[in-house]
């Protein structure tokens, strides 16, 4: 090769690698989540990548990991406390574990309707829960809120008596454990990505989740009865490691801010687009459902919870209830 020949192709490569330089991220961030691609909390997430990298300008990256790719939710929470990998998940009563407080999360029957969940998360006591979820590790990007939880079963539930020894599944939290013990069912924590086959195999007989969940999952495939306790109304927080958001830039904090914020709004008007839909498609899918007494779970469920409050957890319960607009 020619000396001429030479520095042109010195010249070129010095070219592409400023380039590359220059349209190279500054930051990674993972994003991980249990929910499948077909779900609201992915497209969420997507809506999030988009937004920050667009609004960055490049400087930041977002890599979205769903279905448990990434591991359980726990081990998630893990990986962004240890910064090991993960950054931003999806999370809410599992973070009992780092700040028992936040277990109110999962409280059966407290939140009352969709208004009365708003009333929370945008109030004083949502500031609380903020805070707490801080303290623990984790910034707080924005919400996604869940529609009421129910059990799906291969046994016929019409009572709380039916629950006796009842084999399911529940999330890793305290408080929905002590939920289902107190109406004689056998909670059995695990991880969502196992929930299936355990249902397939009769590991366990039953599983609880909000409509949304046992569409996504094809939980209709391995169950046939839809139990309408409506147990727990609950939300999930776009969080992100408290570590990782202070080592960005101020204004790149800001960009990841309005990006939560940006997938807050459209994951919930998917949502709401989503209820009513999930709910006809089980019936269709051949679900069969069943009307209870919501009271008499309720009352069980409340009984069996209330004593291994803490003072703190109590104080939340009461201003959690007093924030009803129905109460006013």
């Amino acid at each position: 090769m020619t000396r001429k020949l030479m520095t042109a192709a010195v010249t070129a490569a010095m070219t592409l690698a400023l380039a590359v330089s220059a349209n190279a991220a500054e930051f990674t961030l993972s994003l991980g989540h249990i929910n499948a691609e077909n779900d609201s909390w992915h497209e969420g997430a997507l809506a999030f990548e988009e937004y920050v990298e667009e609004k960055s300008e490049g400087r930041i990256e977002v890599e979205v990991y769903p279905n448990s790719q990434l591991g359980s939710e726990v081990d998630m929470l893990t990986s962004i406390l240890m910064q090991s990998g993960c950054d931003i998940t999806f999370t809410g009563e599992s973070m009992q574990t780092y700040e028992p407080d936040l277990g109110m999360i999962g409280m059966p029957y407290l939140i009352q309707s969709d208004e009365h969940m708003e009333a929370v998360l945008e109030g004083e006591v949502g500031k609380k829960f903020e805070a707490l979820m801080e303290k623990a590790g984790m910034k707080v990007l924005g919400y996604y809120t869940r529609g009421p939880r129910y059990i799906t079963s291969n046994k016929k539930i019409e009572s709380v008596a039916d629950c006796q020894n009842l084999l399911i599944r529940t999330p890793q939290s305290p408080m929905t454990v002590a939920a289902f013990e107190a109406i004689g069912a056998k909670p059995t924590p695990m991880a969502l990505n196992e929930v299936f086959t355990s249902l397939q195999q009769g590991t366990i007989e039953a599983q609880e989740n909000p409509f949304a969940m046992i569409q996504n999952q094809s939980f209709y495939e391995v169950q046939k009865y839809l139990i309408k306790t409506a147990h727990l109304r609950a939300w999930v927080y776009i969080a992100m490691g408290k570590a990782q958001f202070d080592a960005l830039p101020e204004d790149l904090q800001q960009v990841v801010m309005d990006g939560g914020k940006h997938a807050q709004e459209v994951e919930h008007a998917l949502f709401l687009e989503n209820e009513e839909a999930y709910e006809k498609q089980l019936q269709e899918e051949g679900m069969e459902f069943i009307d209870v007494d919501q009271a008499e779970f309720a009352e069980a469920m409340i009984a069996g919870v209330l004593p291994i409050l803490t003072d703190s957890q109590k104080e939340l319960y009461e201003e959690i209830e007093a924030a009803n607009p129905a109460a006013e």
